[in-house]
């Protein structure tokens, strides 16, 4: 096999420099995310040992528990500790459940994953159907409209939205359970019906979001000079729109996916809240409220590494797909 040239060597080490750079960033971010999340878990008023023993426990009680717990220690110890066994992989022990967190993490992580990826399914063909139609069909009675809509959309929060689905749909009308519950043999059909509502709550401010951003960035490819050359020769906007302005555009659109999708980790939060969803957002909830700070801490990292992945892999896309961010 030839060798690679040494201008394309040259532009493949730099690529593998961009990309590991953002990696090494993505990495720092995340340590400096580690300290924030347990910093301002230190501050919650309150603590495991309190919750644990109630109010009617003696301080005598309190300060034996809180040492047997450990939280007796400096702060910079704790969190040099946790640090430390986080990266190895062990999560640490919940201060209520007194179980692994590792272990209850594992119990709510599927169904977490499960809402966001059906969530995913739905949303980002409909956004991206919707944005492409504004786009092509701009200025004109169907961008207006869905542009009224989806802007109408995002200013919706998703606690709202919830309210009102429950309301309508599951006191109202009764078709569907307010309560999203996942028995462990039903089938599709049931996990659907369970989940339609949650799903939905969490598209409406999903699918405004990645809608507009889609439609922006195919607008921005429709105004280059090619799409106005191929126009002249003849081609069919169809075809211009599917075999040039899409692949043009597929950076953006990516970028604008994953910042929409990474709106579901905040989302996801209320609206298994509203639900009563077996979620890790729901955990994560609960472990605020008896100041489980280990599985508190857990979560929050997750939520955070979830994130940064999405936007790490939204940057590569990028840089793959642009040139000129390659040879910037």
């Amino acid at each position: 096999m030839a060798s690679l040239s040494p201008d394309r060597s040259k532009a493949r080490a730099k690529l593998l420099r961009m990309i590991a750079g953002r990696i090494g960033v993505a990495v720092l971010t995340l340590l400096l995310v580690s300290l924030i999340v347990f910093t301002i878990s230190a501050l919650l008023p309150g603590d495991a040992a309190q919750e644990a023993l109630g109010q009617s426990a003696t301080p005598a009680q309190v300060e034996a528990l809180r040492h047997e717990m450990g939280l007796d220690r400096p702060a910079y110890v704790r969190f040099g500790t946790w640090l430390a066994a986080l990266a190895g992989g062990d999560a640490g022990t919940s201060l209520v459940g007194n179980m692994p967190v590792a272990d209850l993490i594992g119990e709510r992580l599927p169904n977490s994953l499960l809402l966001a990826a059906l969530t995913t399914l739905v949303a980002v063909p409909l956004a991206l159907t919707i944005g492409i139609a504004c786009a092509v069909n701009r200025g004109g009675r169907l961008d207006r409209a869905l542009n009224l809509a989806t802007l109408g959309m995002v200013a919706l929060p998703e606690f709202l939205v919830a309210t009102l689905a429950v309301l309508v749909f599951s006191v109202k009308l009764r078709w569907l359970p307010s309560i999203a519950l996942l028995p462990k043999d039903a089938g599709w059909g049931e996990i659907l019906l369970n989940l339609a509502m949650p799903i939905g709550s969490l598209c409406v401010v999903v699918v405004a979001q990645m809608a507009r951003m889609t439609r922006a960035a195919v607008i921005d490819q429709l105004d280059r000079p090619y799409v106005e050359m191929a126009l002249l020769k003849g081609v069919k906007p169809s075809r211009i729109v599917i075999g040039h302005v899409l692949p043009n555009a597929i950076g953006p659109i990516v970028n604008a996916c994953a910042l929409s999708l990474s709106y579901l980790l905040g989302g996801a939060i209320i609206v298994e809240t509203i639900f009563n969803y077996p979620g890790l957002a729901s955990l994560m909830v609960n472990a605020v409220t008896s100041r489980d700070m280990p599985l508190l801490q857990a979560c929050a990292m997750i939520f955070c590494t979830v994130y940064l992945l999405l936007m790490l892999i939204a940057d590569v896309t990028a840089i793959l797909a642009n040139p000129r961010l390659r040879n910037a």
